[in-house]
């Protein structure tokens, strides 16, 4: 079983959904809970590759976020800027499609896959805080670059997570690949 098989399986959708749900509440995360692997899940639906999904998780994370708000967490996120999550969440998906081209997760395919993760969660910050400053109207008197210096401090942590849930994931496929083919091979002999 290779990968494009593997992700016809039909658990793919309900362990994104599950991820989403468990972890949006909680965006930075503490001790009692995970942080945020919506970027995370908007990549791994790329893998999918099917664009009804990417559209449920869009109104998905709308309605958590809803949610969240309602049960007393900050609304200060919210503006016209909000908007823009959604190519920052598609900058994700069309990175996991790519990804998704690599059929064996040979160890180069996995790096590139390691790679484009980075620069698609990269391209996913550069999103949301620029659409942020610019359209939020909370940042009128700020120049771009104190702004820049401000949300700097941020990157780390709004990639790292979501290289930990990437290479997490893109292991668990690897491995997935690896069994599947020893089962292959154990059969045929």
């Amino acid at each position: 079983m290779n990968i494009k098989q593997l992700l016809k399986a039909e658990y793919l959708p309900i362990s994104l959904i599950a991820l989403i749900v468990l972890t949006r509440f909680h965006h930075f995360g503490d001790v009692l809970h995970l942080p945020d692997a919506t970027l995370a899940v908007f990549f791994f639906a790329g893998f999918y590759r099917k664009k009804a999904l990417l559209g449920f998780l869009l109104i998905l994370a709308g309605l958590i976020d809803y949610a969240a708000f309602q049960n007393g967490v900050s609304d200060w996120c919210v503006s016209p800027a909000y908007a823009f999550l959604i190519p920052t969440y598609a900058a994700m998906w069309f990175a996991g499609r790519y990804c998704a081209t690599y059929n064996d997760m040979k160890a180069m395919e996995f790096v590139k896959s390691v790679g484009l993760l980075v620069l698609a969660a990269s391209v996913a910050f550069a999103i949301s805080n620029s659409s942020f400053y610019l359209f939020s109207g909370r940042f009128e008197d700020l120049s771009f670059v104190d702004y820049f210096v401000r949300v700097a401090i941020y990157y780390p942590s709004y990639v790292g997570v979501s290289i930990v849930y990437g290479v997490v994931g893109l292991a668990a496929l690897k491995l997935i690949n690896v069994l599947s083919q020893l089962k292959s091979s154990h059969k045929a002999v």
